[in-house]
This record gives structure tokens, sequence and C-alpha cells, in this order.
């Protein structure tokens, strides 16, 4: 394996990997078809028509390019978003991913009312900026724009954690990132490095384009699968919760 690759890359390659892709077979197919996975979750979606969102379209464009981005099945651009606290999913019923009170076999659309009615009264805890830190043939990783930024990120998911009622194992140290793909099959070893010139590239341009990425507030979510995520109420915004109500009724 060539040395030039970051441990980021590295991870993809197919001298390191054994097994299938972790989620190929339920979250996707062999073919790059997404598979219904349903779930609920709490993001902030990408400020449709920004600078910034044309920069991230720019870079997710040239990844597309590469001769070998048919290893990845790519999300759609208009569900392009930063994971701020991860909802429950069909695929997970198992503590600690799943509230402690709930029973494990209540249905995802049951979860996302009751997530609903407790969200309700959550109140904000301020608005963050992020930017990017690494490319990776996946997509974006992010964090807080500043020390300050991440502080309130934090405050973010530890209040979440409430209502949700669980804190994973790496609440703490959770990786932020803004998925653009995911794995059908291991990188091909020898393509590294014409993979990790890319990467570096773009993340060189993002900095310069877009040192800060435009990201809406945050706003829990329902989902079918990895195409698209609705927002069913922006958090601390009271101007949603009447219609949160009447989705939860």
């Amino acid at each position: 394996m060539s040395q030039t690759a970051k441990p980021s890359l590295a991870r993809y390659a197919a001298s390191r990997n054994f097994d299938m892709p972790r989620h190929l077979g339920t979250r996707y197919n062999a073919e790059g078809t997404f598979l219904p996975e349903p779930g609920n979750t709490v993001v902030c979606h990408l400020v449709g028509g920004s600078a910034s969102e044309r920069a991230v379209n720019e870079v997710r464009d040239r990844m597309l390019s590469m001769p070998d981005s048919g290893k990845l099945t790519f999300t759609p651009v208009s569900s392009l978003h930063m994971t701020l606290f991860q909802g429950i999913i069909e695929y997970r019923r198992a503590l600690p991913y799943w509230p402690a009170d709930v029973a494990l076999a209540t249905s995802i659309d049951d979860m996302t009312r009751l997530y609903l009615d407790r969200l309700k009264s959550l109140g904000g805890f301020g608005t963050f900026k992020i930017k990017v830190i690494d490319v990776t043939p996946v997509g974006l990783t992010v964090t807080g724009a500043s020390s300050e930024d991440e502080a309130v990120i934090k405050k973010w998911r530890d209040a979440l954690a409430v209502p949700f009622g669980y804190r994973h194992p790496d609440h703490d140290t959770y990786v932020f990132h803004i998925t653009f793909a995911y794995l059908v099959d291991w990188l091909d070893d020898d393509r590294l490095p014409a993979w990790q010139k890319l990467l570096d590239e773009c993340l060189l341009y993002l900095e310069s384009a877009a040192p800060i990425i435009e990201i809406r507030p945050p706003a829990f979510c329902s989902f079918k699968d990895m195409n698209h995520f609705e927002e069913l109420l922006v958090l601390g915004n009271k101007h949603h919760l009447e219609s949160a109500s009447s989705m939860a009724r």
C-alpha cells in the first residue's frame, strides 16, 4: 500500500478489508440502489443556493469523475447534511441506541411521533458554524469553526440526549461529517495515490472557496432511506411547533 495515503483514505483500501462494507445489504445493495431503512435523526441541511453549497457540490462532482467512482453509491445533492444527533433506525434496535423506557419493537412511525412530542418544548442552544477538516472518498469531515462553535454543538448534543433517551458510546467523540456516498466495494490499492491527490486538492479548494460551510438550523427529520431527510421540526423555532403538533396526531 502506498505510504502517501492518509489514514482516512487507507481505511477504504481493499488490502485492509476482508468483509463487505458495513451497510451493504441493508442500506444499499451491490448495484448501488438504496434500500428501505426508516428512522429519524437531527440534522443541519446545507443552505440551498449558497456559495459553500456550490463548493461542496463541486467536490462531489470531482469525486464522481474518478474512473472508479462506480465503487461508490452517491446520495442526492438535496440530501446533503451534517448529522447533529443520531435518532433511531430500523436496523439498530438495541440499547444504548434506543430509549430504555420504550419497547424495542415500537414502530419507527410511533417513535417519530413520540420524539416530535418530546422535542416540542426543547429550547434553542445557539447557532454554530462548521468547517471542513478532511475530505474522504465518502464525504467531508467537519467540526465547529471555532472552539466556541464546538461548545455550542456539545450543548445541543447533551440536551438532545434527554428527549431521545440515550447517549451512544461515541457521544463525546462523534466525528461530524457530510456524507456524499457509501462504498459498494473497497478501493484498489494501486488507486490510492490518485485518490489522495484528488482529496488533498479538494481540501485545499474548500479551505479557500468555503472556509465556512453554511448550514440550516438543526431540524428533527424522518427518513425512509438515505435519499431524503424530511424536516418535521426546526428545533428551537416556535414557528414550527404547530405544524409539528399536527404531524404528531
